[in-house]
């Protein structure tokens, strides 16, 4: 099976269950942050298990489901979970569930993430709007370019839309929510970073890294699509200076939940206003 015939096969099975429903805004939960999910009214569930060709995720704290609803008068299709690339998927498999949502005719993507913090000014439990990003694993553009999605050579130049980022700004500070924003990395994983390798991300001008996003907003961009993302900071480069330091996943985990409902009131008041 093509990768064209993949996600016309995926996104007809989709539409199919969504019947008159048409997605606006697509949103990606990363770890920890599926709590957005328990937000949307009359919620439609479709595991992705049960989607023809779909990728299963298994990463900690992904569930694994569309989710389509009502979110602050929108219609939403929200992963609570999204597919790594250490999971040993192809990119191609990665980027797809993007692909179905924008064929089923999003006009918004919404990501957000748990990131470890590479600034040395940042803290577990900041929230890193992500202004730009650096993109260190494959490009899901490689190979036959999908002409119906968009351009060989995308443009790149402002992955993550300036005035979404202004509307965020001006709600965190109506909120009294403050915010960092920064540049995310992204690398393959699954295991953490060294010390080395968190100063040579910083050395490199990232504020944040991670392990994932950045396919899913190139594949965004590819077709036009505005991209606003998020990074929950879940843990810090200056502790690895403790000798005694581990990082742990399901401390990750947890300290993304606990930022959860901060993120959450900025997307929703977000949504009114596009």
């Amino acid at each position: 099976m093509t990768t064209l015939e993949r996600i016309n096969v995926a996104s007809d099975y989709m539409d199919s269950r969504l019947r008159d429903l048409k997605p606006e805004v697509g949103i990606v939960l990363g770890s920890g942050l599926g709590k957005l999910a328990d937000e949307i009214q009359d919620p439609m569930i479709i595991p992705y298990k049960d989607i023809p060709g779909f990728p299963v995720s298994t990463a900690i704290g992904h569930k694994g489901n569309f989710i389509i609803g009502t979110l602050s008068g929108k219609t939403v299709i929200a992963m609570q979970g999204r597919i790594h690339y250490y999971e040993g998927y192809g990119m191609d498999l990665v980027v797809l569930p993007i692909r179905v949502m924008i064929t089923l005719g999003i006009k918004y993507l919404f990501v957000s993430n748990a990131a470890g913090g590479t600034n040395l000014s940042y803290h577990v439990g900041d929230l890193m709007i992500i202004r730009d990003h650096i993109n260190l694993l494959p490009n899901p553009l490689i190979g036959p370019n999908l002409e119906s999605f968009g351009p060989r050579f995308p443009d790149m130049t402002r992955p993550y839309d300036p005035a979404l980022i202004r509307q965020v700004e001006e709600i965190a500070k109506e909120e009294g929510i403050a915010l960092q924003k920064g540049v995310y990395v992204a690398c393959t994983g699954p295991c953490y970073e060294t010390p080395a390798e968190y100063r040579y991300f910083r050395t490199i001008g990232a504020d944040a890294v991670g392990m994932s996003t950045t396919p899913e907003v190139i594949v965004a961009r590819h077709s036009s699509i505005p991209v606003f993302g998020i990074s929950v900071i879940t843990d810090v480069a200056h502790a690895t200076d403790d000798e005694d330091y581990v990082t742990d996943g399901e401390a990750i985990v947890k300290a993304a939940d606990a930022a959860a409902d901060k993120m959450t009131l900025l997307l929703k008041r977000l949504l009114t206003r596009i």
